[in-house]
């Protein structure tokens, strides 16, 4: 039997955490892919959040179906929801999991995850289920964040603060925060030999650095990140008053610039 997850989801559910999710489009967060999609595909979205990104897809392989799955309940009747806003039919959602799919080999034409195998405890194992369910001659699709990598301007004291314990946090929590450089090197564990590797940015400046450093802030103090932060000796709730406070000042600078990069992968079944 495949191991199942023994990670834990650093970031969780907090409203704070969704805001951001739900910004999210196959137009900002999964570009890398788009060409591969077309009418009639056959789709697994592994790790789908609220599911816009799911939905994006969804209406872009119409009649062809979709079907969703993430760890919880409660994140999946959220995306249930914006598909059916959106009047989409041809999407399923499941709870899932991306070490063991509970799909027969080769039941898909894409296999995408966006910002998933940062959060998972193996996530060659995930790559290596993803490629089992993925049909010869289809994609696999992983795009992840590098938190080592992100970059900001101008230097406000406490925002160094953020990034060391984040990192640390992540890793206590059995994930890898600086997925996006090691993509490639999990891609080829996995098995895959025919990897076309690329980077996308998100970049945080002008009218939406508010949005960000505010978010960030929230998150800081009050989400399930913060919780494991001090539940697991890794901050006291001062330090996280402090580094939100960080996160504020940057955002009140109005030359303040974000950079997150992204390692992204299209790996052929």
């Amino acid at each position: 039997m495949p191991p199942r997850e023994t990670a834990v989801y650093t970031h969780g559910h907090h409203e704070s955490v969704l805001r951001s999710h739900r910004w999210r489009t196959a137009a900002n967060s999964a570009a890398y892919l788009l060409d591969e999609l077309r009418p009639d595909l056959r789709v697994l979205d592994v790790g789908c959040g609220p599911g816009t990104i799911t939905a994006d897809i969804a209406a872009l392989v119409a009649p062809g179906r979709v079907t969703a799955i993430d760890t919880g309940r409660d994140i999946l009747g959220q995306a249930a929801a914006v598909a059916e806003e959106r009047g989409l039919e041809n999407v399923e959602f499941a709870v899932g999991d991306a070490h063991a799919l509970d799909f027969p080999d080769d039941s898909f034409d894409v296999v995408h995850a966006h910002q998933v195998l940062q959060h998972v405890g193996d996530p060659v194992q995930a790559l290596r289920e993803m490629r089992r369910v993925c049909r010869p001659g289809g994609v696999v699709a992983a795009r992840d964040s590098d938190y080592a990598a992100m970059a900001w301007f101008p230097e406000v004291p406490g925002m160094d603060d953020w990034q060391d314990l984040y990192r640390r946090v992540a890793r206590a929590n059995g994930g890898e925060p600086d997925a996006g450089r090691r993509l490639l090197s999990w891609a080829r564990q996995a098995g895959f030999t025919d990897i076309t590797p690329s980077a996308g940015t998100w970049c945080y400046a002008a009218g939406d650095r508010a949005w960000w450093s505010g978010l960030w802030a929230e998150r800081t103090t009050a989400s399930a990140y913060a919780g494991a932060a001090v539940g697991g000796g890794h901050a006291s709730a001062g330090q996280l008053t402090a580094i939100a406070d960080a996160w504020r000042a940057w955002g009140e600078e109005p030359d303040a610039w974000f950079l997150v990069p992204h390692g992204e992968l299209l790996c052929r079944a």
